[in-house]
C-alpha cells in the first residue's frame, strides 16, 4: 500500500473515531482530492466552464458599461435583450463600430473583438508576435489573426462555449436514450417482462402501422423539412416518432378483448434484452463519424442543434452497455426483492429504485463521452461539414491552417485547446472510475 493510500485510510479512520461517519459521496470526494493531477484537470474544466459562460464578457466589440454623454449604458446586456426580443435595437447603432465612438468613460472586455469581426488592416495571417497596425495596444490581436482578419483569441474563447455546449447537450441526449435502453434490457432481461400473445401480435402490427403513418405517409413532409432547415426537420422527425409510439400503444390496448381467448391470452416472455443487445451491436458496427459526415453534407442549412442531436443519437450505445451491465447486478439486490415483495410494479421499481441506484458507473462514461463529442465536432468543423460557417469553433480554426503551413498559431492554439480539454475529461473520468469502483480502490 502506498504512502498516499495509508494517509487516506488514516484520515478516514480519524473521521470515524470522531463520530463523523462519511457518506458515500463524501468518501468519493475525499479519494478524488488525493489525486493531484485529476484535481488540476478538474480545475481546468471549471475554468473552461467559466470562460464559456462569460465568453461575451471576455471577448466582444462593445463595452461592458459606458457613458457616451447620454447616461450609463450596458451595450452587451442590450444585445442579449435584443436577441431575446425584449428590447428594440437602435437603428442608428446596428452597423456602428463601437470601438470608434467617443466616450466619457468605458469599461471594455479584455479582448475587443467578436470572433466574426473582420479587421481589414490585419488580413493575410498576422502572427501574435508580428507588428500590428494599431493605435492602441488594447486593440492588439494577442494570438494573431486568420486569413480573413478574424481574431484567434476571440475565436478560442467563443469556441469554448460551442465545444462544451455540443459535448454536454449531445451526451445528455445519448445518456437519456442509453440509460433507458440499457436499464430496460438489464432489468427485464428475456424472462421478466410478459405480454399476452395478442398483445405481442398487436404490438408488432402497431409498430408496422406506426412506421407507415409516421414515416412513409409523411416522407414528403420530412424531405421538405430537411431542405428547409435542421430545426424544422427535427420537429417533424419528433412528430413522426410520436405517431409511431401512439399507434403502437393504441394497438396494444386494442389487444385486451382478445386476451379472453385461450390461445391469444397466453402470457409469453418478451425478449427485450436480446432485441436491445442486437440493436446495440448493429449500431456499434456503423462508423458513426462517417455517417454523421454524410448527414451533415446532405443537410443544406447546417445548425448547431442538428449536430448535437445527430451526435447524441449515435453516441448512446456505450452508455447503454454500462447501464445494462450495472442493472444486471442491481436487479438482484435485496432492496429490489423487498420492493417486489411489497407489490410494487416492475416499472415503478425500475424508474424509482433501480435506475437511481445504478447511475454511478454512468458518470464515468459521460466524461469520456463529452470528450468524444468535442473531438467529433472538431473533426466535422475541420472538414467543413459541422456547424454553420458563421460559427467559429476550434475545429474551424484548425481548418484555416490547411491553407498556409506558415500560420503556426492557427495549428498550435486550437490544437492545444482540444488536447487539453479532452485530456482533462479523460483524467477526470479515469479517476472517477477508480474512486467509484470498490474493486479498483482496494487493488
Amino acid at each position: 500500500m502506498s504512502e498516499r493510500e495509508t494517509a487516506h485510510l488514516a484520515e478516514m479512520r480519524d473521521e470515524v473515531l470522531q463520530g463523523r461517519s462519511l457518506t458515500f459521496w463524501q468518501g468519493v470526494l475525499m479519494r478524488f482530492r488525493n489525486n493531484k493531477v485529476s484535481m488540476v484537470a478538474l480545475r481546468f474544466l471549471m475554468f473552461l466552464t467559466i470562460v464559456a459562460l462569460l465568453a461575451d464578457f471576455l471577448a466582444y466589440d462593445k463595452p461592458l458599461i459606458c457613458n457616451r454623454g447620454e447616461g450609463i449604458e450596458f451595450p452587451i446586456a442590450k444585445d442579449y435583450l435584443g436577441d431575446l426580443g425584449l428590447l428594440r435595437r437602435d437603428p442608428k447603432l446596428i452597423n456602428q463600430d463601437w470601438r470608434e465612438l467617443k466616450y466619457q468613460w468605458a469599461l471594455w472586455p479584455p479582448v475587443r473583438y467578436q470572433p466574426h469581426n473582420i479587421d481589414y488592416a490585419h488580413q493575410k495571417l498576422v502572427g501574435p508576435f508580428s507588428k500590428q497596425k494599431i493605435h492602441n495596444w488594447k486593440l492588439r490581436h494577442y494570438l494573431g489573426t486568420t486569413r480573413d482578419g478574424r481574431d484567434v483569441l476571440s475565436g478560442l474563447i467563443h469556441g469554448t462555449r460551442i465545444a462544451l455546449t455540443i459535448g454536454i447537450l449531445a451526451m445528455g441526449i445519448a445518456c437519456f436514450i442509453g440509460i433507458l435502453m440499457g436499464a430496460i434490457a438489464g432489468y427485464f432481461g428475456d424472462s421478466r417482462w410478459q405480454l399476452s400473445t395478442a398483445g405481442i401480435i398487436m404490438g408488432i402490427v402497431g409498430i408496422i402501422l406506426g412506421y407507415f403513418y409516421g414515416f412513409q405517409v409523411r416522407s414528403y413532409v420530412l424531405r421538405d423539412a430537411l431542405a428547409a432547415g435542421a430545426g424544422s426537420f427535427l420537429v417533424q422527425l419528433a412528430l413522426s416518432f410520436l405517431i409511431l409510439a401512439l399507434v403502437t400503444m393504441v394497438c396494444i390496448q386494442l389487444a385486451r378483448p382478445f386476451k379472453r381467448l385461450p390461445i391469444l391470452g397466453k402470457m409469453r416472455y418478451v425478449w427485450v434484452d436480446s432485441f436491445i443487445s442486437r440493436l446495440i451491436e448493429v449500431q456499434s458496427t456503423i462508423p458513426s463519424l462517417l455517417l454523421i459526415i454524410t448527414l451533415g453534407a446532405i443537410v443544406e442549412k447546417r445548425s448547431l442543434y442538428f449536430l448535437v442531436v445527430i451526435i447524441g443519437l449515435f453516441g448512446w450505445t456505450s452508455v447503454a452497455r454500462f447501464m445494462r451491465a450495472e442493472m444486471l447486478r442491481t436487479r438482484n439486490m435485496l432492496y429490489i426483492e423487498s420492493a417486489r415483495a411489497l407489490g410494487l410494479s416492475e416499472w415503478r421499481i425500475l424508474l424509482k429504485h433501480a435506475i437511481p441506484n445504478s447511475l454511478t458507473s454512468v458518470l464515468v462514461v459521460i466524461t469520456f463521452g463529452i470528450g468524444g463529442a468535442i473531438v467529433i465536432e472538431s473533426s466535422l468543423s475541420f472538414l467543413g461539414v459541422g456547424v454553420p460557417d458563421n460559427v467559429v469553433t476550434w475545429g474551424g480554426l484548425l481548418s484555416e491552417a490547411r491553407r498556409s503551413s506558415s500560420a503556426w498559431w492557427l495549428t498550435v492554439f486550437p490544437g492545444v485547446a482540444i488536447f487539453l480539454t479532452v485530456a482533462a475529461l479523460n483524467l477526470v473520468g479515469e479517476t472517477l472510475r477508480d474512486v467509484l469502483d470498490p474493486r479498483l480502490r482496494h487493488e
